[in-house]
């Protein structure tokens, strides 16, 4: 059952709606996804070599006539002889001599749905009531008006994947930006040249920064009308750290996080959300041993010290220039964050090393991402006189409890209310 709070906030955003539509339609929406935020099917070539005779004839157990399969979310990852298969076929490999990522030997991926809002409402549609990810917040925007297919489209892409620094190739990050772009302009013009909003979840807040950015001043006023991030990691996450040096389950439980740990190193997107000096300061202790303590700064030091030496070329090269490139795109900006949910800080490992899960002190955040991370546009943007921003924080609610949280989901249909009535608005 929704709570009374959220069926208040349906009726009043309707309300909202319904005066404002005598003159003019909704503005068309797309949204964009987080890490891990939308399905990724795959199918084996016979240039595939499985790890063990189990992944080569029992997993996947369910394909398709042309071999596609599940890859991502598939709930036998939780089967720990399955865990391995899933990690060797979500692997990705760095090529220095072509510098750019790719799927392991035999693997070809595809993401199913681009355009569609139908592979972001549940990892598994198989599974609807643990695997659900953003139905709830589609559900409440087809309450207030919009139509999914019409006005409201769904941008899913690789997630494993980033974006890479200028002079370097980004074959995969690239094309969804285009992508992206492409549907930005194909949701505009098929809604009367109306400009887009935007909402994006984590990960997917600094994918559309950065298509903002790439695009000239004079597209993004023509197709963009807002930009709402919700839970963005803008200047990365500690847990991140934690990720990289001991494994991270996510929450899925029996799984063994040492297992599906060279797989999470291996994703450019986590090299990518590694945390950002510039936010987190370069001497602010995040990572402790008895031999070495690593900042923000340490980057470099960190991904060698936890024996992952193969990082460090491509993230100094690839991924640190990123970091610096979080300029204000000059379109109205609205972040929504959760707050008072304990998020690790600092992490403390013993004498056996990056093998066994740290100690961990905690500080304020989203459970996910730091406090720091989340307001960071607010310092990087505050000498900005052509960028506004909004942000709306929120108690209690964590990274991805903001798709789906009463208050949270109130406090998003009420800014995409506002969006939309005050553009109707200016039209009267």
């Amino acid at each position: 059952m929704k709570g009374l709070h959220y069926m208040l906030a349906i009726i009043t955003a309707a309300m909202m709606l319904c005066t404002c539509q005598a003159t003019s339609s909704l503005h068309p929406l797309i949204l964009i996804p987080g890490n891990g935020g939308n399905q990724l099917e795959a199918r084996l070539t016979s240039d595939y070599k499985p790890s063990s005779l189990l992944c080569n004839r029992w997993y996947p157990i369910v394909k398709d006539r042309e071999g596609w399969f599940r890859l991502w979310f598939d709930s036998s990852v939780l089967l720990a002889p399955f865990t391995k298969c899933f990690a060797d076929r979500m692997m990705l490999y760095y090529d220095p001599e072509l510098d750019d990522f790719y799927n392991a030997p035999g693997v070809e991926t595809r993401v199913p749905h681009f355009g569609s809002t139908q592979s972001l409402l549940y990892l598994d549609p198989s599974l609807k009531r643990i695997t659900g990810y953003m139905a709830p917040l589609v559900e409440s925007l087809e309450q207030i008006g919009y139509v999914s297919g019409e006005n409201l489209f769904g941008a899913p892409y690789d997630f494993r994947y980033g974006l890479a620094a200028e002079g370097h190739p980004s074959r995969v990050g690239s094309k969804f930006l285009q992508d992206l772009n492409d549907l930005i302009e194909k949701a505009s013009n098929s809604n009367n040249g109306k400009p887009v909003i935007l909402i994006s979840h984590s990960l997917g807040g600094l994918f559309v920064l950065h298509l903002l950015n790439r695009n000239p001043l004079s597209w993004r006023k023509k197709f963009i009308k807002h930009f709402v991030a919700l839970s963005a990691p803008w200047g990365g996450t500690v847990d991140e750290m934690l990720t990289f040096a001991s494994g991270n389950t996510l929450g899925v439980p029996l799984v063994d996080p040492l297992i599906v740990r060279e797989e999470q190193r291996s994703s450019e997107s986590n090299l990518w959300l590694l945390p950002n000096a510039k936010i987190f300061g370069r001497k602010k202790p995040l990572v402790i041993t008895p031999k070495a303590t690593y900042s923000a700064h340490d980057i470099p030091e960190f991904l060698n010290g936890i024996g992952f030496s193969e990082g460090v070329y491509p993230y100094i090269t690839r991924i640190f220039p990123l970091l610096e490139q979080l300029a204000a795109p000059e379109v109205p900006v609205t972040c929504i964050i959760g707050s008072g949910v304990k998020t690790p800080e600092t992490l403390f490992y013993g004498e056996h090393g990056f093998d066994e899960q740290p100690d961990v002190t905690y500080g304020d955040g989203d459970g996910t991402v730091n406090m720091i991370s989340l307001l960071a546009l607010e310092s990087l943007w505050a000498d900005e006189k052509n960028q506004t921003l909004k942000v709306i924080k929120i108690n209690d609610v964590s990274h991805t409890s903001v798709l789906k949280n009463d208050i949270a989901l109130e406090e998003i249909l009420g800014e995409i209310s506002d969006i939309n009535c005050l553009a109707k608005r200016k039209v009267t």
